[in-house]
């Protein structure tokens, strides 16, 4: 990924061969589509969860028609046809999987499956001394220029990405880095890849996979696909681009081996989302995702439909002309028929712009008729991202608060329901409902709590009047011993001690204490879980507070990690019971220990969130007050993108606000352009709150890695924090990451994966909301296309419904 101008921390790449970077996050105002792969496992084993259903209208093969054209809307002609480049965007991802070799697709559940038209087997051969996997390939695959699809290209691919060579522009090279060797096999079909290191997500590998004319050299890779393919293998092929009209054009491949695509040709129209009401409206497309306003319209069409009422009648019931009564009427005839020539043609014009305005709705309304609305659960979810770089979402007490300050299931069902799909929220960052990795790992941080909330608040200090109280001194925690000390202490300073005897006392009492809290760590060392730290971006920048090494994280450093505030002892004890419950919750080994920690494994007690005895604010006065600390009010800048697709985030912002105005968290919301949204704000760190999406993965391990990935400071004082926009991570969530990657036991690297997970949601970093909703509008008789929900399409079997077979075809959705 690029690297993009950030005043508070970058957001490039640790080294050429860094991990997968997703070049954006699918933002819900303005989506950036990145390319998705959803799912995790190639076992059988299902979750409990079942996975939302698709809803793409399936169809035998000999049911669909052979032949016609499918108009599809996309939201841009992309810039590059390489997925690899940090400019690909969602319609580089759709054209690719249509033309080029996919060697496993994805089912409803989002696993990968072995894709027969390119192999005949994939497996892991060796383990000892090294990993090795074979392919064998189908005989029959072969690019459109006649050439067999072998050993060349996989080579090519992997030197490309491998991150050797920096003269290729990559984006993302995961896995591809631990490749050692590619080797023919046996014959021209088999090809050997050992790799250096054990690779758990090998199967992610090669996917798409582009001809060695592509990839063979920096030139080619770099410029020469940006514009064109100059071999594919897919059920089509890239015919034409043209851009001024804003449409690509792919038509069925001849050489194409396995079953031929039904389509004569798919066209993808370059339309913007806000345009696409109109567009289904004038009947140019067949097939596009669409808002919740555009859905509601061809549902309200087709009910007028199987009514009997027509586009004209529909028009006078409840569009434009719905508000003309009799009486308007008459009035209306009169004025433009009257003496008064001036106002009878001013009245004349508006009712000719009404009567277009009405003719315009009726015909809209009558082809809207044709569409269904298909809709399923979007392989991506929406979260609230708290910014724990610097201010008070730099303290873990305060993050935490404001996640249990929120009711997830309300935002979820304000979404969902009013469409009728499932309104769970997700219980993982890193899986969804149905992949085999998914476990609901949300109880290590706790279910929306007012008084849990106002508890962490009180104990970080922010409390009712604050913001009108003198500032304490620098370093001691508000409302702590500590600070009553020093307190003290200065008083005593003022009525005459000598300065320089009171530094001298005052260091040696800090130290006094820092050896104490040394001490009381190190007891507490035997909770594994409380080894890590929260690592919280811009504690150990130059000039601020303290011109010390950045603090060392683990066993070896203060419990919490960051030096943002010195945390008593009960704050510590907190973070100890907060981890051991996360580590509790997957792996079974904390369960003793989280059950002495922690009695109610649902709400959380007093003791485990905020110290026992910490009284929350619930008296009416001081809950009407808002909480400051230090002479400082809490209030935190909650960044929502203002374009026009966007009423639905702004919706779940407004609840937000609400929720955490509830226990004494005010909110400044600014409002900025879906252009600058994600580049100035959530890139650079210029937010605390902020609701944008991520794409789930079939391969967690890999491609999440970078989201949680625990920032690292750079040469310069910077921070190099990848995809982690929250700037929050933890050593140990790290090493399960690398654990998860480098295990070949399936079972194993799930398990560390829901480990990992626990402890995201403790960190309290990121806090997902809900399953993004997938709506889209398609024609009554097409069919195998629609809301595919976790899974990927299969190109060669979308088309239209044999005449004798489409009656009965529409559907009120």
């Amino acid at each position: 990924m690029s690297q993009i101008g950030a005043p508070r921390g970058r957001t490039c790449s640790r080294s050429p061969r860094s991990r997968t970077l997703r070049s954006v996050a699918t933002l819900t105002s303005a989506v950036l589509a990145v390319t998705v792969l959803a799912g995790c496992s190639s076992g059988d084993e299902a979750d409990e969860t079942p996975a939302a259903a698709q809803d793409n209208a399936p169809a035998a093969r000999d049911k669909v028609a052979d032949g016609g054209t499918l108009r599809w809307a996309v939201d841009a002609v992309p810039t590059t046809l390489n997925t690899f480049q940090a400019d690909a965007d969602g319609t580089t991802s759709r054209i690719a999987g249509a033309v080029l070799p996919s060697l496993y697709t994805l089912d409803e559940r989002g696993r990968p499956r072995l894709n027969e038209d390119y192999l005949e087997s994939a497996q892991v051969v060796e383990t000892e001394p090294k990993q090795v996997v074979l392919y064998k390939l189908n005989q029959q695959a072969v690019w459109s220029d006649g050439r067999e699809i072998g050993a060349p290209d996989f080579v090519a691919q992997w030197r490309a990405l491998s991150g050797r060579d920096t003269a290729y522009w990559t984006a993302r090279n995961s896995g591809y880095e631990r490749i050692e060797k590619i080797e023919r096999g046996k014959n021209d079909l088999e090809v050997r890849v050992t790799f250096s290191k054990p690779y758990a997500d090998w199967q992610s590998l090669f996917t798409p996979l582009y001809p060695k004319q592509v990839m063979g050299s920096p030139n080619s890779f770099n410029d020469g696909a940006r514009t064109t393919l100059k071999a594919t293998a897919g059920p089509f092929l890239l015919k034409s681009i043209d851009r001024k009209n804003g449409d690509v054009t792919l038509a069925r491949n001849p050489r194409w081996w396995g079953q031929p695509a039904k389509l004569d040709s798919v066209v993808l129209k370059a339309v913007p989302r806000a345009e696409r009401a109109a567009a289904l409206a004038a009947g140019t497309l067949d097939l596009a995702e669409i808002d919740r306003s555009t859905a509601e319209r061809i549902s309200l069409a087709l009910r007028d439909a199987r009514a009997g009422r027509s586009g004209a009648q529909a028009a006078l019931a409840h569009g434009p002309g719905s508000s003309i009564t009799p009486s308007k009427a008459l009035k209306s005839w009169a004025l433009a028929h009257g003496s008064d020539e001036e106002k009878a043609e001013e009245v004349q014009a508006a009712r000719e712009k009404n009567q277009k305005a009405i003719a315009e709705y009726a015909s809209a309304q009558d082809i809207l008729a044709k569409y269904v609305v298909r809709k399923s659960l979007e392989p991506a979810y929406t979260q609230l991202s708290l910014n724990g770089e610097s201010g008070p979402l730099a303290d873990e007490r305060v993050r935490r608060a404001v996640a249990r300050a929120i009711n997830r299931q309300e935002l979820a069902e304000s979404v969902l329901k009013p469409l009728g799909l499932p309104a769970r929220p997700p219980g993982s960052h890193l899986a969804l409902a149905g992949q085999a990795a998914y476990a609901d790992s949300s109880d290590a941080l706790g279910d929306q709590d007012t008084k849990e909330a106002r508890a962490l608040l009180a104990d970080a200090g922010w409390v009712p009047g604050g913001a009108e109280r003198k500032p304490v001194e620098a370093g001691t925690k508000a409302g702590s011993e500590a600070e009553k000390k020093k307190a003290a202490e200065k008083a005593a300073a003022d009525k005459g001690e000598k300065t320089g005897s009171t530094d001298a006392d005052s260091t040696k009492t800090d130290s006094t204490k820092s050896d104490a809290a040394k001490t009381d760590a190190k007891k507490k060392d035997s909770d594994t879980a409380s080894d890590e730290g929260l690592y919280i971006v811009g504690d150990d920048k130059p000039g601020e507070r303290r011109a010390a090494p950045a603090p060392v994280i683990g066993a070896g450093g203060p419990e919490n990690g960051t030096n943002i505030l010195a945390p008593a002892p009960a704050a510590a004890r907190q973070s100890a019971a907060l981890l051991a419950r996360a580590e509790a919750l997957d792996t079974g080994t904390g369960a003793a220990r989280a059950a002495q920690s922690v009695a109610r494994t649902d709400k959380g007690v007093a003791g485990a969130y905020a110290p026992r005895g910490t009284a929350a604010p619930v008296t009416a006065p001081d809950a009407a007050k808002a909480l400051g600390k230090d002479g400082k009010a809490l209030s935190l800048r909650f960044v929502l993108p203002s374009g026009p697709g966007s009423e639905s985030l702004r919706a779940v912002g407004d609840r937000i606000v609400r929720m955490l105005d509830a226990v004494g968290i005010r909110t400044e919301v600014t409002k900025v352009s879906d252009e600058s949204f994600f580049k100035d704000h959530i890139a650079s760190g210029d937010y605390d709150l902020a609701l944008y999406s991520w794409p789930a993965s079939a391969f967690p391990a890999t491609d999440a890695r970078p989201i949680f990935a625990k920032p690292e400071p750079a040469s310069d004082g910077s921070l190099l924090v990848e995809q982690n926009y929250s700037r929050v991570g933890t050593d140990r969530i790290d090493q399960l990451f690398d654990q998860a990657a480098g295990t070949l036991d399936e079972e194993e690297a799930r398990d560390l994966v829901r480990q990992a997970d626990a402890r995201i949601w403790a960190a309290a970093g990121s806090i997902p909301l809900y399953q993004r909703p997938q709506l889209v509008a398609a024609k009554a008789d097409l069919v195998n296309a629609g809301a595919w929900g976790l899974a990927a399409p299969r190109y060669q079997d979308i088309g239209f419904k044999k005449a004798n077979t489409s009656k009965g075809a529409e559907r009120n959705r």
